[in-house]
């Protein structure tokens, strides 16, 4: 067989031997609705594709329709959180990909706004426009699915082009990408410490020697490897002075080792490749921080790191870990978003948090407000 070989610069010069598609939202009758429509808290499967295949690039946009039947569309509050993302590659029946669809395209603070890197952007207009470029191959069949957790209709507009492929090697590993949050982590009472300073760097007495307690950004288990995560944190405490959150050290456990792992990092900060307690935004192709935050480290702060040339293979299981704090000292507000690569079957996500526990930090007053708004101008409501 002709071995499948992705599209880049170095090759692209280079004929491809598979047919180019595409399946979109275009509006079959040959109007301009040119999306699908999804009611409040329904479900709605927007592509079913037949392989061998693989996909190679897929857009969407989202708003939300106005209740008033006018037509009008318009960003519900925090729909970036309550738009369910759903991938099943073959004949699962658990999804491979089960994530809120904002924070799959690089919005992982629930905010809308632009995201840059080589795999993952969300673009103009407000970080409307999302592109996903992670190839994504299956032998049997691809099911797209989106859950509209919103008060109000969703449209949906969406690209996926692919390659159809004769068959694929036998090496060919399954994309991956699951959600998680922890709000707060379970740290410790500054008050059992000296000094503010104390509590964030840690005393003679604070070792972390297990790995124990740290904040889990991935646990899989299977043969693959791990591409990269992104990662938000709130910070919680109540303190008024200097205030940095990411003196803790990552750690990646492979293959059900024990402590010290053979991937041990040295902080926040250092794993994302970055350096000295950042207040500065920074965008690469694979690493980067998105500061929404001042000098003392108060509101959010979103990171990222793509192991695009550096991937992290594992045998048997994975364990992508980080301290939240030195010696997981810090109770904050802790969001992540994991890539991989893996065989199937996989193990299953856990389930996923209910709507209002996806929300922002300290944002659910403006969210149960904006419920009781739009359930006094639906037009359900007589």
């Amino acid at each position: 067989m002709k071995h499948y070989h992705q599209a880049d610069l170095n090759n692209i010069f280079r004929k491809r031997p598979y047919t180019t598609r595409r399946i979109s939202s275009y509006d079959r009758s040959g109007g301009n609705d040119d999306r699908i429509h999804v009611k409040a808290n329904e479900e709605c499967e927007f592509a079913c594709i037949n392989g061998p295949a693989v996909i190679t690039h897929f857009w969407c946009t989202y708003g939300n329709a106005f209740p008033d039947g006018s037509g009008a569309i318009g960003h519900e509050l925090f729909n970036t959180r309550k738009i369910l993302l759903k991938i099943y590659w073959d004949e699962e029946k658990e999804p491979s990909v089960e994530v809120p669809l904002g924070d799959f395209f690089g919005n992982i603070d629930g905010y809308a706004k632009q995201f840059r890197s080589e795999p993952i952007q969300s673009t103009s207009e407000d970080g409307h426009g999302c592109n996903c470029f992670f190839p994504m191959p299956f032998h049997k069949k691809a099911r797209f699915v989106i859950k509209n957790e919103c008060f109000s209709e969703l449209v949906f507009y969406f690209y996926l082009d692919y390659e159809e492929v004769d068959e694929l090697p036998e090496d060919t590993l399954y994309f991956h990408a699951s959600w998680s949050r922890m709000m707060p982590t379970k740290g410790k009472d500054e008050k059992g410490y000296r000094t503010h300073t104390e509590w964030i760097f840690g005393n003679s007495k604070d070792k972390n020697l297990d790995g124990k307690e740290n904040y889990v950004i991935l646990d899989a288990k299977g043969e693959g490897h791990y591409v990269g995560c992104l990662l938000n944190v709130v910070n919680c405490s109540p303190s008024a002075s200097w205030d940095w959150y990411g003196e803790g050290d990552d750690m990646i456990f492979v293959d059900g080792e024990e402590w010290p792992p053979r991937l041990h990092g040295t902080g926040m900060e250092d794993y994302f490749s970055l350096a000295w307690s950042p207040t500065q935004s920074y965008e690469s192709l694979w690493n980067g921080v998105n500061i929404q935050t001042n000098g003392q480290f108060k509101g959010h702060a979103s990171f990222y790191r793509f192991h695009l040339k550096d991937p992290v293979i594992f045998d048997k299981s994975i364990k992508v870990t980080i301290e939240h704090g030195h010696n997981n000292n810090r109770s904050d507000d802790y969001t992540s978003l994991a890539y991989w690569y893996q065989k199937e079957p996989h193990k299953p996500f856990k389930k996923m948090l209910p709507v209002e526990k996806r929300l922002p930090l300290d944002e659910h007053e403006l969210w149960w407000k904006q419920k009781i708004v739009t359930i006094k101008n639906s037009d359900e409501i007589k």
